[in-house]
């Protein structure tokens, strides 16, 4: 077996081991969350589990065993899923090129507004279906209620370093003058008409401004900063995708060769 074999075999089989922690993580959500709060995530998670296994598989026996058609299989797919990263990171950056987030009156926490995103991640957050399995999550998770433990006063309140989806979805935006009765209950608005979200922002605690655009800037910008982590491992897992290509080509010259001197092809 030739070095390039070797290597592809070798590498291949570290991804195939990476591929069995993913489709657990999938295989473990499926289980243990019920809620659309992670129903919409344990899907795909297993799919790309499972790709990666297969195409893992594909190229270490193509290697090992020196099967052409395996090795054909694996370089196609693999050529694909490289442009396919390389077209979504270029996409991801783009996308998530603005920044956003502003201090109002001194606060120690920012607010966010949703015309700060781009068009294509305001059209997405704005689908009913997709802010419908959101707005599940923020419900079942109560994530805003331990505000009320953590900040009891205003003084408290206002030095806060809250997340953009504490400061978006708990609470109704600054300009609306509400009073501070405590962290997710708010009232005697005075400047109601200042913003839509004056109107949308209820006491309920299964609501609260959930359905505010406040909120769903709050969420765009927690997918902003994920997306542009994503983005830049994606770099890294591009370059070492491109060498395991390039080795596989390599085996792929070494394989056919030896069947054209075996006269097989």
């Amino acid at each position: 077996m030739g070095l390039s074999d070797k290597l592809v075999g070798i590498l291949n089989f570290l991804t195939f081991l990476i591929s069995l922690p993913i489709i657990g993580a999938g295989i473990w959500l499926a289980k243990q969350h019920s809620s659309d709060c992670y129903r919409f995530l344990q899907g795909p998670v297993i799919a790309l589990g499972v790709f990666v296994l297969l195409v893992s598989m594909a190229g270490f026996f193509g290697s090992c065993c020196r099967v052409t058609v395996l090795l054909w299989i694996y370089l196609i797919v693999m050529f694909l899923l490289i442009i396919l990263l390389l077209v979504f990171t270029i996409f991801a950056f783009f996308v998530t090129n603005k920044t956003a987030g502003e201090i109002v009156g001194n606060k120690g926490y920012k607010e966010y507004k949703l015309g700060d995103y781009s068009t294509w991640l305001r059209r997405q957050v704005n689908k009913t279906s997709n802010w419908q399995k959101i707005e599940s999550c923020l419900a079942d998770s109560r994530f805003c209620d331990g505000l009320r433990n953590v900040y009891p006063t205003k003084v408290d309140f206002d030095r806060a370093n809250l997340s953009p989806i504490q400061s978006g979805c708990c609470k109704p935006p600054t300009i609306c003058g509400c009073s501070f009765v405590n962290a997710t209950y708010w009232n005697n608005c005075t400047n109601s008409l200042a913003d839509p979200d004056c109107g949308i922002y209820t006491t309920n605690s299964t609501s609260l401004c959930f359905d505010c655009n406040s909120c769903k800037a709050g969420v765009l910008q927690n997918v902003t900063k994920d997306w542009r982590k994503v983005a830049q491992i994606n770099i890294i897992f591009l370059v070492f995708l491109i060498v395991v290509y390039a080795v596989g080509c390599c085996a792929f010259k070494n394989v056919k060769r030896r069947g054209y001197q075996k006269g097989i092809f």
